[in-house]
């Protein structure tokens, strides 16, 4: 549960026996941890988001009140979120921020509509339904306006990236984490790899829709971006390679925008 890290077991097929072994994260107190609580808002279009809301303990919906807030979204996209311990979300509230983390069209587990609702719409319909919430925030007073930073890795950190272009009065910082910059990058090195055409049904074809990707691609759109950036890459990541990072990086230095590279 969201108060609750997890346990891990050891099972003895022979014996089926069934012993505990030791818990995750054992100096975390759950009763020093937030409240995670179940939501929903409004997509422009009328699509309805469910999303979870983290705030620090103590707070509820109800007694908070314009916080500096964190707007989270997963990765993958094709995967969710879901109400457990998330130790991002967890961390960030106890440093007094409040999060919001939603599971955007296009997101699994909402049955084949929603999931199909954001096919081929990476930069667009789901980047919106993320920014929607973020103005719900507002709407509902949980949210203060100069205090809102979009943060997410992988696809999260396109999204991101893709948020301050759409929204640059929005966000006021933003932090992508091993985040696509450029689509067209992603789907040539996806069309070589075992499987990777499966993925250009969600993001697109490399010639057909070479337009819109372009479009879509916060590395042709830089010069839109005003809120300051954080660009963390890691060596390591084989799905979104560092140098879409390192891409972005030095397109937003030569434009002067606000910027801090790390990489891992």
């Amino acid at each position: 549960s969201p108060k609750i890290p997890g346990s891990l077991y050891i099972y003895n097929a022979e014996k089926r026996e069934l012993a505990a072994f030791r818990q995750r994260y054992p100096g975390l107190a759950a009763s020093q941890l937030a409240e995670v609580h179940e939501i929903e808002y409004p997509a422009r279009d009328g699509l309805t988001i469910p999303a979870y809301l983290t705030l620090p303990h103590g707070l509820s919906p109800e007694s908070a009140d314009k916080l500096p807030f964190v707007v989270l979204p997963h990765g993958g996209p094709h995967a969710r979120d879901f109400r457990r311990f998330d130790w991002m979300a967890q961390m960030l509230a106890h440093e007094g921020y409040g999060v919001i983390q939603m599971n955007f069209r296009g997101s699994t587990g909402y049955g084949v509509a929603f999931e199909k609702a954001g096919r081929r719409q990476w930069g667009e319909a789901m980047v919106n339904d993320i920014s929607d919430g973020a103005r719900w925030l507002l709407k509902q007073g949980l949210a203060d306006q100069e205090r809102m930073c979009i943060v997410g890795a992988s696809f999260g950190g396109y999204a991101t990236l893709m948020g301050v272009v759409h929204e640059p009065r929005l966000y006021k910082c933003g932090v992508s984490l091993n985040g696509v910059a450029d689509l067209l990058l992603l789907i040539e090195r996806y069309e070589k790899s075992i499987g990777g055409r499966f993925s250009t049904r969600f993001i697109g074809q490399l010639w057909e829709n070479q337009a819109s990707l372009r479009r879509s691609s916060p590395i042709n759109s830089v010069s839109l971006i005003e809120a300051p950036l954080m660009i963390v890459a890691s060596e390591s990541d084989l799905v979104v390679l560092p140098r879409q990072s390192r891409r972005i990086y030095n397109a937003l230095r030569k434009s002067n925008n606000p910027v801090e590279f790390i990489e891992l």
